[in-house]
């Protein structure tokens, strides 16, 4: 068994394990924590163990599934499923760390079945970055609906049945797609090699040469299913619903990690398998990325709810994403890559911060804080941190991702790398206007003065009694800590992730671009 099927295999037995600790909260939190760290833990050999100047695919398993029809249990990664596996590896642990700090379950819903959904979210979120077979990473894809759905659906917010059903109807949809794609891609091996086969190497090398207009449409079934799951302008609207009635340990993990599937989905199949057709085609990915970054820093702007801006500052990001992978220089495509990662360490650490806020000041909407830095300090201290690595600052994690696939897009796409430059004009409006508000200034709103309290109380909703506003705990800075020392670190020494990278990259870009596009980028 490899150390990849270890990491599958081992979050699912966790969340086994959590269901005979129904009714003990505290219990099935420490083991749900425990089996957390150690899978964040086992990223360390499997990171130092993964060669990137090696096979493409590494940690290779595979198993008889339905041999009938060519399909396998069949896992592995490359350099980037690493990058994202660890990912989630990393987050899982800060929501349950933070659980109790940023959310309180609705009351007679325990923790343990919450948090046997996460880990099961997880597993299932791993094995889809690892997933070498088509037909298995369909299944997966949708598999991982039915965890998400009921993380939002019983845990959310007063409109979570709405938010989980949208959720789960779009992107269930853009599967069917992908598997008439799928289906699409095995018949056209059938009939150039003479066996049907959804094996990922095999159907790369089959269909990439058929004609152009056949991968037009078996590109268009796949794209369509990612850009639903990124998401993409203009399959989007789930997202803000989503992640504003989520918990918001499971808005992290919904923004940090699931939408990555995705971009991730763009770069492990459709640009090695429909070449012809991703060239064809990217001009219009490219318009639907520049529309949408200029399109959520528009929207993000204007939200007075923190969770709904956070949904549309990712909608955002995920253009600049887009855009790096379809401009097919080298220098883009890692910069979108490094993206991927960093968008999940920034994003999910303004998340965590801001449901930190929300559950000192019992509400999410921007205009019921003001001034929180002289109640709350290192509060306000960390939500600058989360917010400058949101808005690419020189120094943190997303500068160099963010700088990389401009300087990419420069090359080949120079008039939508001039236009996303105006996204991060407005990046930095966004995320400087939500500090302001938020942090300085008087101290005022219901939300931290209660009625003839001062600074530093609020009136309890039910009571109308005042209780204390505290700076974040030893344990909530130790929450965060990781996610800081990651955006400050990968800030000024990026090397250990674009090393690990590249080599993907290179080898995807080696199937959809001229060899003379590899060396624009360079």
């Amino acid at each position: 068994m490899t150390l990849l099927l270890v990491l599958i295999l081992l979050p699912l037995l966790g969340a086994i394990a959590l269901t005979a600790l129904r009714g003990n909260d505290r219990l099935a939190t420490l083991v749900a924590l425990g089996i957390s760290i150690v899978e964040l833990l086992l990223i360390v050999p499997l990171w130092i163990g993964y060669d990137p100047g090696g096979e493409r695919i590494q940690q290779a398993s595979s198993f008889d599934w339905i041999p009938a029809f060519g399909v396998h249990f069949s896992f592995g990664m490359d350099g980037i499923a690493l990058v994202m596996i660890a990912v989630i590896a990393l987050l899982v642990p800060i929501v349950i760390g933070a659980l109790g700090s940023t959310d309180k379950l609705p009351e007679g819903r325990g923790a343990a079945g919450f948090l046997s959904l996460i880990l099961v979210q997880e597993s299932l979120t791993i094995a889809v970055f690892a997933a070498t077979d088509v037909f298995l990473f369909y299944v997966l894809f949708e598999i991982m609906l039915i965890p998400m759905y009921f993380l939002i659906g019983y845990y959310g917010g007063p409109r979570r049945q709405y938010a989980a059903v949208k959720f789960f109807l779009y992107s269930f949809l853009g599967g069917l797609l992908m598997l008439a794609s799928a289906i699409g891609a095995y018949s056209l091996a059938d009939d150039r090699i003479g066996a049907g086969s959804f094996d990922w190497a095999t159907l790369v090398g089959v269909v990439q040469d058929a004609p152009l207009s056949t991968q037009i449409w078996l590109f268009l079934g796949f794209f369509i299913a990612f850009a639903i799951k990124a998401p993409l302008v203009p399959f989007h609207t789930w997202l803000p619903d989503a992640a504003g009635q989520a918990p918001i340990g499971v808005a992290v993990l919904l923004v940090g990690v699931l939408d990555k599937v995705g971009t991730f989905g763009l770069l492990r199949y459709n640009l090695p398998m429909f070449p012809d057709a991703s060239q064809e085609l990217a001009p219009l990915v490219l318009v639907l990325a520049v529309i949408g970054i200029l399109y959520g820093a528009v929207l993000a702007a204007g939200q007075q709810d923190m969770k709904r801006l956070i949904a549309y500052v990712s909608i955002s990001h995920f253009g600049f994403i887009a855009l790096g992978i379809f401009a097919f220089t080298q220098q883009a495509q890692v910069g979108a890559v490094s993206y991927m990662l960093n968008h999940s360490l920034a994003t999910g650490m303004l998340i965590v911060v801001i449901g930190m806020i929300a559950l000192r000041g019992g509400s999410t909407r921007i205009s019921d804080y003001g001034g929180m830095a002289k109640v709350t300090p290192v509060l306000g201290g960390m939500l600058l941190i989360a917010g400058l690595s949101t808005l690419s600052l020189p120094g943190t994690n997303s500068f160099i991702s963010e700088f990389l696939v401009l300087l990419g897009s420069f090359e080949t796409r120079t008039p939508y790398a001039i236009l996303a430059t105006i996204g991060m004009v407005l990046a930095a409006a966004y995320v400087l206007w939500l500090y302001q508000r938020l942090m300085t200034g008087p101290v005022r709103g219901d939300a931290l003065v209660g009625a003839g309290g001062g600074p530093g109380t609020a009136a309890a909703p039910e009571t109308g009694a005042k209780k204390t506003i505290k700076d974040l705990s030893v344990r909530e800075i130790g929450v965060l800590a990781p996610m800081v020392v990651l955006i400050i670190g990968l800030g000024l020494y990026p090397k250990p992730v674009l090393d690990t990278i590249s080599p993907s990259v290179e080898a995807t870009l080696e199937a959809v671009a001229p060899s003379t596009t590899l060396q624009e980028g360079n």
